[in-house]
């Protein structure tokens, strides 16, 4: 009987011609009991017998599925580039890697009432009015030295070729990059920075620069990602701001900041957890590459 549950609760029900999203354990109690599998059973026995195996059938997360042919190899290059090793070989003191990345649309939010403080005594935090004013919307860039822990930014109308190569502009000419051995440059597959064109664009303007793309869809390999969900949390929740220039005076503010109290970001990813991650979704094995 708890077999047949289990099986059970490892079906869509969709595939099991039941008009659910999700099961629950009372009405994975229910249709056990409807299909005769057993007399009487409770969502409380349900919920305990999933639990001992960690099944939940009620919860779900989004997720796309590595379709790029060469996802192992393309990430693996990236987690070397953490570890300190490119082409399997340690990384030259004179190499740097930078991750780039920009954050879109951006909007100016301007609340219908004035944010109130935290107030003593009555126990809550600052109240935000509901409703807004839209007041445009701007793009901001970033890169974010690895191992410094150093960051450029820079905002923009929007995202673009322009904007993104004047954020590596913004390094690349400056020491120690424009004097570095190597700079690896890390980079998702944005329309600015997107292909072979980019790296002949920018490996052409820099010749210390290699231009490193993460696969598709596997942007949460790139570090400037990280950065982006702090600035988020810390300067964009809530939305609040009068205007474009008072959001770009604090998203830049911000930037230099947080550059004090930086430290590099404790990247746990590793090329085995990739090779685990490989072989539960039956793709190549990223030593292979």
């Amino acid at each position: 009987m708890r077999a047949e549950v289990i099986r059970l609760a490892c079906e869509r029900p969709v595939d099991s011609e039941v008009p659910l999203a999700r099961w629950s354990s009372s009405e994975l109690a229910a249709e056990v009991i409807s299909r005769g599998i057993c007399e009487q059973i409770s969502g409380v026995t349900v919920w305990r017998w999933l639990s001992e195996d960690a099944i939940k059938p009620w919860q779900y997360r989004s997720w796309i599925f590595p379709r790029d042919p060469e996802f192992t190899a393309n990430a693996g290059r990236i987690l070397d580039l953490y570890a300190g090793r490119w082409e399997g070989e340690l990384l030259h003191p004179g190499d740097y890697v930078v991750c780039c990345d920009e954050k879109p649309s951006i909007q100016a939010r301007r609340r219908k009432h004035q944010t109130l403080p935290s107030a003593p005594g009555i126990g809550r935090g600052q109240r935000v009015e509901h409703e807004y004013e839209r007041n445009g919307a701007l793009c901001y860039f970033a890169a974010w030295d690895v191992k410094r822990a150093k960051l450029f930014d820079r905002c923009a109308p929007a995202d673009g070729i322009e904007p993104f190569d004047a954020l590596v502009e913004q390094f690349m000419t400056v020491e120690p990059y424009s004097k570095a051995r190597r700079v690896f440059v890390i980079v998702d597959n944005g329309s600015a920075h997107r292909g072979k064109k980019s790296i002949r664009r920018l490996q052409g303007r820099y010749e210390n620069l290699i231009l490193v793309h993460t696969p598709v869809h596997a942007s949460w390999l790139n570090q400037a990602e990280i950065y982006f969900s702090i600035v988020q949390r810390k300067v964009l929740t809530p939305n609040d701001f009068a205007d474009l220039a008072t959001l770009q005076q604090q998203l830049l503010t911000f930037g230099r900041r947080y550059e004090h109290i930086a430290a590099p970001f404790e990247w746990k990813f590793t090329r085995a957890d990739l090779d685990r991650l490989a072989h539960r979704l039956d793709l190549p094995a990223a030593h292979a590459a």
